[in-house]
């Protein structure tokens, strides 16, 4: 039996060596603490469930859902983001229902990109920006996110050949996995860049509201006509919603339409319920969404505050649910190989850096997905491992006291 060869590519995948090595791990005894996986383990807002319950006896609510079924839905979305970042936006041609916004991401690059077309993707980058890439048979050039730069790509450093082939660029700030975030006026420069090459700009922002410090800008706001311009959001992060996958996406009308005509290839939209579950989450209060994030900063606090005091230093994210780490010696281009080892040693799960692209290695991500007491017991783990690799200093028993 042969296969497409646009497979290929996908074949090798970093995460589904870490969940066999987890599983490794827990047949061995140990008692896994997961950080690798950026799944919310707080609760969906009450209104959400409960509109959601009421629909299950609501046998209207039982049939295919169609486009226009969703215009309900499309207005709350238009609402909520007007209201948020003061962009007006026409439910019937700028917004579209998706599946959560992963499949936004990984679909759009079907009705933008032909054979060999080029899409220009941020290294280190969630994978399905680049799985939707090879699916649609186009080619990669990666753009290297550095800490000297904020994690930002240097739009100059992208060739002239590479350009008169390119068709898109996907960003996405607050970033996964740096936790990096991205000023107005790098937008700016990313919309004049992306008008002045007739390039699709894709901002995948599911991060939107967690954030520690200041609000962080929608790309529109960059791109108040829309020109280039689409961006895709989720209900996962900020609602706790991503088992039940829906999320939208608001843009350039003439993608919105080229999306929506993809997915109608593909598939219909989920369970009318759902959709009433998420406009109860965007058209409810907002205080669970408060919730959510001083739930994270807390962890991100005392996650941080306990590997700085084993001896590892490592900065305070202002954004997402995420710890960006740089390794320490001899672990500085073996990402695969710190997290094989540390959860074959020790049960704590992370994500490699290389899992994310060429430029992630060197780095490991931690998703805050538990609670404190849980996240200090995992990082005095790591402490000794780290030590048992000469990789930190022995740190005095009085310094790691509070973990």
């Amino acid at each position: 039996m042969q296969f497409a060869k646009r497979l290929e590519p996908l074949r090798s995948n970093v995460f589904a060596q870490m969940d066999n090595a987890k599983a490794k791990a827990r047949a061995a005894g140990h008692q896994v603490i997961d950080l690798s996986l950026g799944s919310s383990d707080q609760p969906t807002p009450k209104q959400a469930l409960e509109a959601i319950a009421a629909s299950l006896t609501d046998t209207t609510t039982h049939g295919y859902m169609l486009f226009h079924a969703t215009k309900e839905f499309r207005e709350v979305a238009a609402r909520w983001y007007e209201q948020k970042y003061g962009v007006a936006v026409d439910p019937e041609t700028e917004v579209l229902q998706l599946i959560g916004s992963q499949e936004g991401t990984a679909h759009l690059p079907l009705a933008v990109l032909n054979p060999g077309d080029f899409a220009l993707l941020m290294d280190p980058g969630y994978p399905s920006h680049a799985g939707g890439v090879y699916l649609a048979s186009g080619q990669i050039y990666t753009m290297p996110l550095r800490a000297e730069n904020g994690f930002l790509p240097v739009f100059g450093d992208i060739p002239a050949a590479v350009l008169a082939q390119a068709r898109m660029m996907v960003l996405s700030y607050p970033h996964n996995p740096t936790s990096a975030m991205a000023p107005l006026s790098f937008f700016e420069e990313a919309v004049a860049f992306c008008q002045r090459h007739d390039l699709v700009l894709v901002h995948d922002f599911p991060y939107c509201d967690l954030v520690f410090s200041e609000s962080v800008p929608s790309v529109l706001q960059a791109d108040r006509d829309k020109t280039v311009s689409i961006e895709f959001f989720t209900m996962s992060k900020s609602y706790n919603m991503g088992g039940f996958r829906i999320g939208f996406a608001i843009g350039n009308a003439e993608l919105i339409r080229a999306l929506r005509n993809v997915k109608a290839a593909i598939d219909f939209n989920q369970y009318r319920g759902i959709l009433n579950g998420a406009i109860a989450a965007l058209t409810g209060s907002q205080d669970c969404v408060t919730a959510t994030v001083e739930t994270y900063r807390r962890r991100r606090d005392t996650f941080v505050g306990a590997l700085n005091r084993i001896g590892w230093s490592v900065p305070l994210p202002q954004a997402t649910m995420y710890v960006w780490a740089k390794l320490p010696s001899p672990w500085e281009q073996d990402s695969i190989g710190f997290c094989l080892q540390m959860v074959e040693a020790t049960g704590i799960a992370a994500s490699p850096g290389a899992g994310f692209g060429k430029a992630g290695e060197g780095y490991v991500r931690f998703a805050l997905v538990h609670e404190p007491p849980v996240l200090e017991a995992a990082v005095a783990k790591i402490g000794t491992f780290l030590r048992s690799t000469n990789s930190i200093p022995a740190v005095p028993e009085a310094a790691t006291a509070g973990i």
